[in-house]
């Protein structure tokens, strides 16, 4: 049984001040200040994608104020019943509960990067191998809508290419909610499966692997970074996909390529070339943003070559079924003995311990 002493309290008392002092709450409030000023414009509405934004930033704002005034409400509150109390022993799960908030409250210190709290657009890849592969990037697709539902996340299907026999050749998924891309980024890797394969009529044990992609969701709102022209390689293609499938056979589908990097984006979810085509710039700044924020350089000028390391070739995490249970995360070393538990969504343990590593 744990007891509490001064001690723990102490502790947290400390964690929960360095958690506040990280998060510039002045600043925070002074910014959605001169937001609440800007929405109440008498054409503040008139752009009706920029005012969603800026409403749910001064949501965000008011929620991380308010989560942590109420925090520190309750700790001292606390900490005066155990100096004032002969039986500090009576106030174990009241200090359980909120030592479990302000860890919880605690992730917010590992989420300060720039486009943390942006939407992310996450996309699978399956890997060679086939049918094999292709259904192992469903059950990944599967498993990161599962984690998305677990957090009242929203999750919409932007892009799907179906397998030949059976599951996804790539998907692409467009996940909305607080520090959706901040908790998600580090997913960005090689996912790689063991198991005694469906589709093998010996039964034997295979290997394969899939790649997952994770880019903030950034727009010409959000951004500062600007593309010289003639760093940028435009075409319109024919929009394909697998057969049977309804596709856009006009040619409204755009490939943009940068040259410096050799980042290449497709986008044909709208009928307009020109919304393709600016759909397809918006995404590739935004992995541009990753890129930058990946290797802690400051301009786009100093992306210079193929740009290896943001690839999903970085093998992050196994998953074994069998001769064993196993999912092991390369880079934390945390494990889990339910892999059934893991596809289904339940991620928390390595997505936090990633965070705490960065």
């Amino acid at each position: 049984m744990v007891n509490l002493t001064k001690k723990e309290l102490k502790n947290d008392k400390k964690l929960l001040d360095s958690i506040v002092s990280s998060l510039k709450l002045t600043e925070k409030k002074e910014e959605m200040e001169t937001l609440e000023e800007e929405s109440i414009k008498p054409d503040f509405w008139k752009d009706s994608e920029n005012a969603q934004k800026v409403m749910k930033k001064i949501e965000g704002i008011k929620n991380e104020i308010k989560t942590s005034q109420n925090l520190v409400n309750d700790l001292e509150s606390l900490i005066d019943l155990y100096n004032n109390t002969e039986s500090p022993e009576g106030l174990l799960e009241e200090y359980k509960d909120i030592h479990r908030k302000i860890k919880d409250f605690e992730k917010l210190k590992f989420l300060s990067g720039k486009y943390d709290d942006k939407d992310a657009l996450l996309s699978i890849h399956a890997g060679q191998g086939g049918t094999e592969s292709n259904d192992w990037a469903q059950m990944l697709m599967r498993m990161y809508q599962m984690y998305a539902d677990s957090k009242e996340w929203e999750c919409e299907t932007e892009d799907i290419e179906s397998g030949s026999e059976a599951g996804v050749s790539h998907a692409t998924m467009k996940i909305s909610g607080e520090y959706a891309y901040g908790l998600l980024k580090r997913e960005h890797g090689t996912h790689r499966l063991v198991r005694v394969s469906p589709f093998n009529a010996q039964g034997l044990r295979q290997t394969t692997f899939a790649g997952v992609e994770v880019i903030p969701v950034i727009d010409k709102i959000d951004t500062d970074i600007e593309i010289p022209q003639k760093d940028i390689q435009f075409k319109a293609v024919k929009a394909g996909g697998p057969g049977g499938q309804k596709v856009n056979k006009t040619s409204s589908a755009v490939q943009i390529t940068h040259i410096p990097t050799g980042i290449t984006v497709h986008s044909s979810s709208e009928r307009s070339q020109i919304q393709n085509k600016e759909n397809a710039l918006n995404i590739l700044k935004s992995k541009i943003a990753r890129i930058l924020e990946d290797e802690r350089v400051e301009t786009i000028d100093n992306l210079k070559g193929d740009y290896k390391k943001a690839s999903w070739g970085n093998q992050i995490r196994n998953y074994i079924l069998h001769p064993y249970k196993l999912v092991k995360d390369l880079r934390t070393e945390i494990e889990s003995n339910d892999p059934k538990s893991v596809l289904d969504g339940n991620l928390d343990n390595f997505i936090e311990a990633q965070l705490r590593i960065q």
